[in-house]
């Protein structure tokens, strides 16, 4: 089996951060430091909890003053990166709340090990036009971390962390922040800019529509933005982004010989196969989807949209074939009963089937 995500703060990893605290600071405890940390309870954790209980210890055993503390982390910080690096930021939120200059120190070098984007947004709370103006000038650092930080931390919905309700119900500050980065050199910070402009999109839709509007067709770079960004609105089958895209109404386009399994075992798969076709020249610019009616605990239906491909199509008719796994997963339980399955094209529901889970 794979190594469980957050068996990256292993035994060892405790080990060796403990030991380049002491080799930084010689009154480090590591033994007592060690033992704080893998207490009882430690294989019960998850990633983050195991996170925040490194972060409180480290608090603990360094020192009381926090720009000393800070100090002695940055240099241990540079022995670690990824996921096992985030202890360290996450320091900074658990004790610099109160020395903004500091932690603003602190975080932009951190988040060049991993990312900063968690911690940050403790400040946004706190201090929200002091740290709106810092990660502007974040915005423009010649570092992609940095100003990948600039768009990442700010993002309304970010996973795994808590939301930031202000920028939910009014994101013109976000907005103005990561804009200007639309069009920037590292993908990196593009896909950023896209993914907290997709977030905006589910609490503030018109603003991410009139954005799409006055930047599309700019450049390449920012067209591959756009349409990332505007990814939740294709899925809901918006008509107006999906006309931006040039997915128009596909009234000519119908659909003959649709297979599909009449039932279905959990762990196994829906194949479902049919063609489209039209009287035109061609089937012109399709995106084509299918949506699965899920049944839930209580009975009622959950439906969840999955896309199958888009492209311009020359021809006159596509044979499509594809499949739906019920192997089970940790992140959606399967119920048995009647489910549907729709075929959706350019938004539009054309073709509806049901099946049975058992």
């Amino acid at each position: 089996m794979p190594e469980a995500l957050k068996d990256i703060y292993s035994v060892e990893l405790i080990h060796s951060i403990a030991k380049d605290c002491q080799e930084y600071h010689g009154d480090f405890n590591k033994e007592q430091f060690v033992d704080d940390i893998l207490l009882d309870d430690w294989q019960q954790l998850e990633l983050k909890q195991r996170m925040r209980r490194i972060a409180e210890r480290l608090g603990d055993y360094l020192p009381k003053n926090y720009p000393q503390a800070i100090d002695i982390l940055l240099l241990v910080a540079k022995n670690y990166s990824g996921l096992a690096h985030m202890c360290f930021p996450d320091f900074v939120e658990q004790f610099g709340l109160d020395d903004f200059k500091t932690s603003m120190i602190a975080l932009e070098k951190l988040t060049e090990g991993s990312t900063s984007e968690f911690a940050i947004r403790a400040f946004i709370i706190r201090y929200p036009k002091q740290t709106m103006a810092q990660m502007k000038r974040w915005s423009s650092s010649n570092n992609e971390h940095i100003r990948r930080l600039a768009s990442e931390g700010c993002r309304p919905r970010l996973p795994w962390a808590c939301a930031l309700p202000e920028f939910k119900k009014e994101p013109q500050p976000v907005m103005k922040l990561i804009l200007p980065l639309i069009d920037d050199e590292s993908l990196y910070v593009r896909r950023s800019v896209a993914n907290n402009l997709n977030d905006i999109s589910k609490d503030n839709p018109k603003k991410v529509i009139a954005a799409t509007k006055q930047y599309l067709g700019q450049s390449k770079n920012i067209d591959w933005v756009i349409k990332h960004a505007c990814r939740g609105l294709l899925k809901k089958g918006d008509i107006e982004v999906l006309s931006l895209f040039g997915f128009s109404k596909a009234d000519h386009v119908k659909i003959k010989q649709f297979e599909f399994e009449q039932c279905v075992r959990i762990g196994e798969k829906q194949n479902f196969k049919f063609e489209i076709h039209t009287e035109k020249e061609a089937l012109g610019k399709l995106r084509i989807e299918f949506i699965v009616g899920f049944m839930k605990a209580n009975g009622m239906r959950s439906e969840k949209i999955f896309k199958i491909t888009e492209g311009e199509y020359k021809d006159q008719q596509k044979t499509i074939v594809k499949y739906f796994s019920f192997k089970p997963i940790s992140t959606r339980k399967y119920y048995s009963g009647v489910h549907d399955l729709f075929i959706v094209i350019n938004g539009i529901k054309v073709k509806q089937a049901t099946f049975e889970l058992v």
